[in-house]
């Protein structure tokens, strides 16, 4: 069996969340209750409770970016990076930072596109051809 990651965050509205989740990003919806909902969030543990979430600040300097911080986010397969950033074009979802290659030629190479929730949570989602360059100096 294999570890997974659970993270907890709120989110202001289930209804949204669930439409966002489960409609957009295509995670499997879990267990729920009035409170809270649990996603499949690509393979880990995501539980959406209803509160105010983190307050965010554009303060994370990553290459030529200020990302906001504090953001989660998956690490996908380049095929399935772009499948995503596909969906997520055509489903007229507006990007931070739209679908883009940083660390080109370098140790660590990647793509990555930023995007909120509903709730303004911003999420990350980066593709890498390699897994092995994920933690690369």
């Amino acid at each position: 069996m294999k570890s997974l990651f659970h993270l907890a965050i709120h989110v202001t509205d289930l209804d949204a969340a669930r439409g966002f989740y489960g409609g957009v990003l295509g995670c499997v919806e879990g267990r729920s209750t009035d409170s809270w909902v649990d996603f499949d969030f690509f393979g880990h543990q995501l539980s959406l409770h209803l509160g105010k979430p983190f307050e965010v600040t554009r303060t994370g300097k990553v290459g030529t970016h200020l990302v906001m911080m504090p953001h989660f986010g998956i690490v996908l397969p380049l095929d399935d990076w772009f499948a995503l950033a596909d969906r997520l074009k055509q489903g007229g979802i507006a990007f931070d930072i739209p679908p883009v290659i940083r660390f080109e030629g370098e140790p660590g190479e990647q793509r990555t596109m930023f995007f909120f929730d509903p709730s303004g949570n911003p999420i990350e989602v980066k593709g890498f051809k390699d897994f092995d360059s994920v933690f690369a100096v």
